[in-house]
């Protein structure tokens, strides 16, 4: 699987990353009617071509580069991002279910400041 956003996405959405991706494979764009409902966005698994341009242009660092590098307090998040773009309304009320309970799961973590909240993830 390629690249995972995590929670320091969640509420704040900035699209620098959907800008520079060359196959726009991170939704929803501002473009996209879930947008404006969708609590983070997402990394199309199978549209990912892996170059990496997504992670310098975060400016909350949420994006790593697999699970593997995802932290372990992250990683109920890669199934909302294996799900979310499945293509109907149903995968992404799931995805963003999982969000939700994301929240629920790491209250302290989620009162950080989301440029913060990446380097909370270590320690």
């Amino acid at each position: 699987m390629p690249f995972i956003i995590t929670d320091p996405c969640i509420d704040t959405k900035d699209t620098a990353c959907v800008d520079v991706c060359p196959v726009d494979c991170i939704h929803p764009r501002k473009d996209e009617p879930e947008f404006q409902t969708a609590n983070m966005l997402y990394i199309h698994p199978e549209e990912c071509i892996d170059c990496g341009a997504c992670v310098p242009a975060c400016p909350v660092a949420a994006i790593y580069d697999g699970p593997d590098s995802t932290p372990d307090n992250q990683k109920d998040l890669i199934d909302a991002n294996t799900i979310y773009r499945l293509g109907d309304a149903d995968s992404m009320a799931k995805a963003e279910a999982i969000v939700a309970a994301h929240r629920t799961k790491e209250p302290a973590l989620m009162a950080i400041p989301a440029p913060e909240r990446a380097a909370a993830h270590h320690k």
